[in-house]
């Protein structure tokens, strides 16, 4: 069947036929184009970093500020710790685990402050943690024990809090963080360096440090992983140069607690492991999908 024709209101009325739109792509107008196509794009791709490079010259100082500043090192370490996790467990939790991480890290670095110890940002490791470089040692062995007890004292509020937001939400989420909480504090607590633990009872008596290689290495054999080994790698290297200098003149000194506070430590020390195992039971759930009910 022959296809209609439509008058052309722009010819005069006279009779054309009809347009389709392969003839309209025929027909349509070439526009002049640049020339050098390639440079256009380059110039394209190279405006956005000349923006940037120029905000950067003009802002130099805020810029070295950023980068100076301690807690971009902290904040990006814990975004990629957050994504490592996140590949284990569920975001949320990945997130809270994390943060529980880094209350207790928070807990070395404010008494690193009181002992007037410079120390870095706490970092994180994918896996491994967090960790907070002194700059120097302490004074003592006291000293070290308080710093190496301020990290479990303060993860163990921490972990008090997510209990305390599960009883008041009933999200199985922070029941979940708060029996990590415990443990991971409970962990820190071995008597072996460079855990807390093993600063700790260096205030105590160098004994608590082979019942802490015993505990490492009885955990290697049970149930071998990475972060296991590590601790009895790098713990036991420590270990054995201590236990060596440990008669020197300079040993000697470092090591000479009072009897008092050699109680204080002990009070503080064996009471966190009796508040953290509670703990761990009164969260523990043998059946997580009856939080559920």
């Amino acid at each position: 069947m022959d296809r209609p024709s439509f008058p052309d209101p722009f010819d005069e009325g006279r009779a054309r036929e009809p347009v389709f739109r392969s003839d309209l792509e025929e027909r349509r107008p070439e526009y002049p184009r640049s020339e050098g196509g390639g440079w256009s794009l380059i110039r394209r791709l190279l405006a956005p970093l000349a923006a940037v490079g120029l905000l950067l010259v003009k802002f130099k100082s805020l810029a070295l500020l950023a980068l100076k500043a301690k807690f971009l090192g902290t904040a990006l370490t814990m975004v990629v710790s957050v994504g490592a996790y996140a590949l284990l467990f569920p975001v949320w939790f990945a997130v809270g685990f994390v943060v529980l991480i880094w209350v207790h890290e928070m807990g070395h670095v404010l008494q690193l402050r009181r002992e007037g110890i410079p120390a870095s940002a706490p970092m994180f490791i994918p896996f491994l943690g967090a960790l907070v470089m002194m700059k120097q040692m302490p004074k003592n062995a006291l000293a070290e024990a308080r710093v190496g007890l301020a990290g479990p004292v303060l993860g163990s509020l921490g972990a008090l809090g997510a209990w305390g937001i599960y009883e008041l939400t009933q999200e199985p989420l922070f029941l979940g963080l708060a029996y990590v909480g415990f443990f991971l504090n409970l962990f820190n607590l071995l008597p072996m360096l460079p855990l807390d633990g093993g600063r700790a009872v260096g205030a105590l008596s160098p004994v608590f440090w082979l019942v802490g290689i015993a505990g490492v290495a009885a955990l290697v054999i049970v149930s071998p992983n990475p972060v296991l080994i590590l601790i009895a790698l790098l713990g036991g290297m420590e270990l054995w140069r201590r236990w060596r200098a440990r008669n020197t003149p300079e040993g000697q000194e470092y090591y000479e607690v009072d009897p008092k506070h050699r109680l204080l430590v002990a009070l503080a020390y064996f009471g966190l492991i009796a508040v953290l195992a509670a703990g761990m039971a009164a969260t523990f759930v043998a059946d997580p999908a009856a939080l559920q009910a």
